[in-house]
C-alpha cells in the first residue's frame, strides 16, 4: 500500500516540504470574534472597491464585494444604473438568487435573505457549518505560517510579519 502524503496542511519539520527555507518571516493569522464573524446588515449603498463575482435578476444586478458583502444594484434603466444598498456580510465570496431568495456565503455558513425589497433586505435563514473552511491556511504555498487557533476566533485574514522563531506549520 502506498501513501501519498497532502501538499497543503500543518507540518512538524519532519514532514513535507523540507526544502523550504525560513528567511525570518511567515503569515500570522488575523482573528474576529465568533459574533464579529456572523454580523451582517442591510446599510445603504457604498461604492464597489474590489468586486468579484456578479448575478443578474431582472431588474436588480447584485455585485460581491470580495470578503465584505453583496451591492444590490438597480438596473431599471441600463443607461442609468442605481446602487441601491449593501449588504454586509464577512467573508462573503459566492452568492446566488432566485425569484426572491438570495443565497450568500459567510465564512463557514450558507445565508438565505429575503429580497423581495432589495432596499429591506431581511435575513431568513442561516445553515451553519455547510461550506468547507479554507481560512485556516494562508493562500500562499512554500511559506511557514502560524498555525491557525480557534480558540481565538474565526481567521478571516493573513498578515506577513516577521518571526524571531521558524513556526511549526508549513505548506
Amino acid at each position: 500500500m502506498l501513501f501519498f502524503p497532502l501538499i497543503s496542511g500543518c507540518y512538524d519539520d519532519h514532514g513535507p516540504g523540507g526544502d523550504i527555507v525560513f528567511d525570518g518571516t511567515g503569515y500570522r493569522p488575523i482573528y474576529v470574534s465568533e459574533e464579529k464573524s456572523k454580523e451582517v446588515l442591510t446599510k445603504p449603498a457604498e461604492p464597489l472597491a474590489d468586486p468579484g463575482k456578479i448575478y443578474l435578476l431582472e431588474p436588480y444586478i447584485f455585485v460581491n464585494e470580495k470578503g465584505r458583502g453583496i451591492h444590490i444594484i438597480d438596473n431599471t434603466d441600463p443607461k442609468s444604473p442605481k446602487n441601491i444598498s449593501f449588504i454586509s456580510i464577512p467573508g462573503n465570496y459566492d452568492m446566488a438568487a432566485k425569484g426572491t431568495w438570495l443565497y450568500a456565503d459567510n465564512y463557514k455558513d450558507l445565508l438565505t435573505f429575503d429580497i423581495s425589497d432589495p432596499t429591506q433586505v431581511q435575513l431568513v435563514k442561516r445553515t451553519p457549518n455547510i461550506i468547507p473552511s479554507v481560512g485556516d491556511y494562508p493562500p500562499h504555498v512554500n511559506v511557514y505560517f502560524e498555525c491557525a487557533d480557534p480558540a481565538k476566533g474565526v481567521v478571516v485574514g493573513w498578515e506577513k510579519v516577521s518571526m524571531p522563531d521558524k513556526p511549526k506549520c508549513r505548506r
